[in-house]
């Protein structure tokens, strides 16, 4: 396995960048990049003619992550070419956030089945219920294919997001990128780094990803209440102060939710994922220090195989709200991140997303996180 990554930071003479690629034949490019890249055609169509073999997908970002870094305003092209890995794209129309689950169905049967190992889902990252997404597309995979991947961002705005796939850059598609054969490996790991304040309150009325009541109340009375001044700034101001979703039983899940929109006739707030109807949610807050310590936790629960011949590839998903958090601080976490994978990782690229798509064990079930830092490692034996 081989990868080589470059960065864009215009949108001039893409060719001519993107040729040294070309040279290595990949199989598989990813694309993290601002809106502005994939609203107009001009990156799609250089990608198609300089590596018209390759499967190419991608997504906007709220930051692009590469190495060390975190940019804004650029697209960062990572180029993997696998020695005995197989790789096939799907992608699938997502009419509004009612269809998510049946969007996840319909994805899950474009993809071909024989012989996948992984899935790595990018989705739209607005008008989109991403629990029911991915149940509907594990339902529909073979037993013991693990999924990661991430919802697309526009910079924190919420208003419209794109995903790059086979029929280009589109902002209704959902796309999933299936890895194929017993060669490759894969490590994943995710963490938070949130602390709760004020009491568990009990859900009294939601219906999938919206929230009606809290302990009887109306649930958005009930948050701006803990918000005190924030509320002025909702929704943007939720990605401050997410939930975290507890069982009947006060469980914790380690699950989080990111408000996306606040409905102030209804007193309701929709959320990036569904709600445990019989469940409570608990209030969280955060810190840069704590976030960037729930990064290098995340990095320290991935497993890697020492085994592995040529590169590796880790893919860091984190949060458009985290990145709010830390503001000028935010490299702390990938560079937690990179020293705790050392050379684990050859190449880091990933980023700042409306929603993180993964596991938190070894042959877990994949999820819907919001807040949280995200990592897969890909190599191959």
């Amino acid at each position: 396995m081989r990868v080589q990554q470059l960065i864009l930071k215009n949108r001039a003479d893409i060719d001519a960048v993107l040729a040294p690629l070309a040279a290595m034949q990949p199989q598989l490019v990813l694309v993290f990049g601002a809106c502005a890249y994939f609203s107009t055609p001009e990156l799609t169509a250089a990608l198609r003619r300089q590596l018209p073999g390759a499967v190419i997908a991608g997504c906007s970002t709220a930051g692009e992550i590469a190495g060390k870094r975190v940019y804004d305003g650029s697209c960062v092209i990572t180029a993997i070419s696998f020695a005995h890995t197989a790789v096939a794209i799907a992608d699938a129309i997502i009419c509004d956030m009612a269809d998510s689950h049946e969007a996840g169905q319909r994805l899950a049967q474009a993809l071909p089945q024989d012989g996948l190992t992984a899935v790595f889902m990018l989705g739209t990252g607005v008008a989109i219920n991403g629990s029911a997404l991915i149940a509907g597309l594990q339902a529909h995979l073979p037993p013991g294919v693990t999924i990661s991947g991430g919802l697309a961002a526009d910079g924190g705005a919420f208003r419209q997001t794109w995903t790059l796939g086979p029929r280009g850059a589109a902002d209704n598609a959902i796309v999933a990128v299936g890895l194929y054969g017993e060669h490759i490996r894969l490590g994943y790991g995710s963490h938070a780094g949130w602390e709760a304040f004020g009491p568990a309150r009990k859900v009294t009325r939601c219906v999938d990803n919206v929230l009606y009541g809290l302990d009887g109340a109306r649930a958005l009375d009930i948050y701006k209440l803990y918000l005190g001044d924030h509320a002025r700034d909702l929704p943007g101001s939720g990605l401050l102060f997410p939930f975290e979703m507890l069982s009947a039983a006060h469980e914790k899940s380690n699950v989080f939710r990111t408000i996306l929109a606040v409905d102030e006739e209804q007193g309701s707030l929709t959320l990036a994922g569904d709600i445990l109807a019989d469940g409570y949610l608990k209030l969280m807050h955060s810190s840069t220090n704590r976030l960037i310590d729930g990064a290098e936790m995340a990095a320290r629960g991935v497993k890697l195989h020492p085994d592995t011949l040529g590169d590796q590839l880790a893919l860091l998903v984190s949060c458009v709200g985290r990145k709010l958090v830390m503001g000028d601080r935010v490299e702390e976490e990938v560079e937690a991140v990179a020293e705790v994978l050392g050379r684990g990782a050859t190449c880091i690229a990933g980023f700042y997303s409306n929603g993180e798509i993964g596991i938190t064990q070894p042959h877990g079930a994949c999820q819907l996180h919001n807040q949280t830092m995200t990592v897969t490692v890909l190599s191959e034996t």
